[in-house]
């Protein structure tokens, strides 16, 4: 039996030129996507993959699930960062490399995203019971 796709919509073979660049000598497709770097406000994905953002493949024009691959955490100065692939399901194409980053700060923790795929992200939250930036509203 055929595993079922996102959707039977396939990537258009009429693309007038690639927007393949490499980030960290990783190459990333933004034929893949349908915004690159979109602006997530605060949504930051230690994992996963956000596929409304998902176009399809630009090498083999399927819109399927993504991998992850090459999935790696380190810590540098107090700073744990996620960095992993996201590949086509299919034809194992390289369509963006995502990082996350986790700190704290203070009174607060810290958090980012950066990829091709998922977008841009930060949010802080306070560790506090009561968060002091609400607080400083409140008087």
């Amino acid at each position: 039996m055929r595993q079922p796709s996102l959707s039977s919509r396939e990537v258009s073979s009429s693309r007038k030129h690639s927007r393949t660049f490499a980030v960290n000598g990783v190459a990333m497709c933004g034929d893949c996507v349908e915004k690159e770097y979109p602006n997530r406000g605060n949504t930051c994905l230690e994992n996963g993959s956000f596929l409304l953002n998902f176009t399809g493949c630009a090498v083999c024009s399927k819109r399927d699930f993504m991998l992850i691959t090459n999935k790696s955490l380190k810590e540098e100065d107090g700073e744990e960062i996620v960095t992993y692939d996201h590949l086509c399901k299919n034809c194992h194409h390289v369509v963006a490399r995502h990082e996350y980053t986790f700190s704290i700060m203070d009174e607060f923790q810290e958090y980012t995203m950066l990829c091709l795929l998922c977008g841009k992200a930060e949010d802080t939250i306070s560790i506090l019971p009561d968060d002091p930036r609400q607080m400083a509203l409140l008087l």
